[in-house]
């Protein structure tokens, strides 16, 4: 016993000794890399040997003992002290000394995510993550592996501003695509539950169109809410995927989102009460998929995509002419319709109280303000530098043997990995 207490000490002694300088914290990587196994089985490594430890000036060390006693089973009893231990570490570790073994940090930070799921308590999660990916990135261009785990924990705890604040970078760098899809359809439904449906619709559109060999579980999900969000913030929805999609996304997607589909026809048509029966018939099909409040709000569009369409034929019209022609049940219900999209900015109308008379108006916007060209200047400026990441990317590559001699091998064929899903199961959500 007293051998293993000997080796636990001179572990503990190179970390200290070993954490100052960039020549010696590799040294003490290779230390520790290879005590890694005897860390793990020694019984002697316990909480208390974190107190030796300082996680802001060790943070490599104790990144390692901390996995150590933490990799094993934890009681239920146990699993909010771990959330606390690891949260106060992600909190004060050295984002530069971390880096060094970023798989190991990931790994750690999976394991408080996978315990505060265990807690029912997602909530616990999620400053913890978002502080752990500001300090895993090297750039805010590059997605990390922990992008997709601390959306999920936003969605799950409707932390829904949390999660919107990671999706304003432009995601340039990717490791893995399953990341990347996972990132995207979560960064969707954030976007979807603070009502951004341009942005959401970006993201979704990425994982529908991106290039995939095989048909898998996340494409289909995320093409079930692309369907839905472009009828209710587009009006409407194209049966033909954009031509920059997979081929097999153009073969199989029909067969796995007909009701979907069948749902986006039967809103191009415009007929309200078909597209009722349609949505009660299925209803369960679209519970299942955690759907079904975001089919209600497709209805719910159509009615105002139809009201729209009377602003460019009529100048007035009374609410129950609006009600009757769109098939509300009253003018109240037209009424409150026509509040709802003064207010969100979709028409420009009057309403006369007493007459229960619309007014419809032209658009007061001129685009010549200083708000709005402060706003059109702030998108040309992002594009462009989009533009020259994309060109600098571009050049790159083109001169990247490795890439070039995997192109040339493998040209027409994209593989994700043995644990991609080919067909539509439900993934972690």
């Amino acid at each position: 016993m007293s051998r293993v207490m000997s080796s636990v000490e001179a572990v503990i002694t190179s970390i200290q000794g070993l954490s100052a300088s960039p020549g010696d914290l590799s040294a003490l990587h290779d230390t520790l890399k290879g005590a890694e196994e005897s860390l793990r089985t020694d019984t002697e490594v316990q909480l208390s040997t974190l107190d030796q430890l300082e996680p802001s000036k060790h943070s490599l060390g104790y990144l390692y003992i901390l996995d150590a006693v933490t990799c094993g089973p934890v009681s239920k009893d146990r699993a909010s002290d771990v959330v606390v231990l690891i949260a106060r570490f992600i909190n004060s570790c050295d984002a530069g000394q971390i880096r060094l073994a970023s798989e190991k940090f990931v790994s750690l930070c999976k394991r408080l995510k996978d315990k505060v799921l265990e807690l029912k308590d997602p909530i616990r999660g999620v400053a913890p993550l978002l502080t752990a990916v500001h300090k895993l990135q090297v750039s805010t261009k590059r997605l990390t592996a922990l992008h997709p785990d601390i959306l999920q924990l936003c969605l799950l705890a409707k932390c829904y501003k949390a999660g919107f604040s990671i999706l304003s970078d432009d995601i340039l760098e990717v490791d893995q695509p399953r990341d990347f899809f996972l990132y995207c359809y979560y960064g969707g439904m954030i976007c979807i539950g603070r009502k951004r449906f341009q942005k959401a619709l970006e993201l979704l559109f990425n994982v529908v169109t991106a290039p995939m060999h095989l048909v898998n579980a996340i494409a289909v999900e995320a093409y079930k809410k692309y369907i839905l969000v472009s009828l209710i913030h587009n009006g409407q929805f194209s049966n033909s995927l954009p031509k920059c999609a997979s081929t097999a996304a153009q073969r199989n997607f029909k067969n796995w989102c007909l009701r979907y589909l069948e749902v986006g026809n039967c809103y191009n048509e415009g007929k309200i009460s078909e597209l009722e029966a349609l949505v009660v018939a299925n209803s369960s099909d679209f519970e299942k998929d955690t759907n079904l409040g975001l089919v209600k709000q497709a209805v719910s569009s159509l009615y105002k995509r139809n009201i729209l369409r009377l602003t460019q034929k009529y100048l007035t019209l009374s609410l129950q002419d609006i009600a009757n022609m769109v098939q509300l049940a009253s003018a109240k219900e037209a009424e409150m319709h026509v509040l709802q999209m003064i207010q969100d900015g979709q028409i420009h109308a009057l309403i006369n109280q007493k007459d229960g008379m619309v007014r419809f108006l032209e658009d007061p916007e001129q685009y010549k303000t200083s708000e709005m060209i402060e706003i059109m200047d702030s998108v040309i400026q992002r594009t462009i530098g989009l533009s020259k990441n994309i060109l600098t990317m571009d050049k790159s590559l083109s001169c990247d043997p490795l890439y070039l001699g995997k192109v040339g091998r493998e040209r027409q064929r994209y593989d994700f990995g043995d644990d991609f899903d080919t067909v539509p199961q439900k993934f972690s959500m």
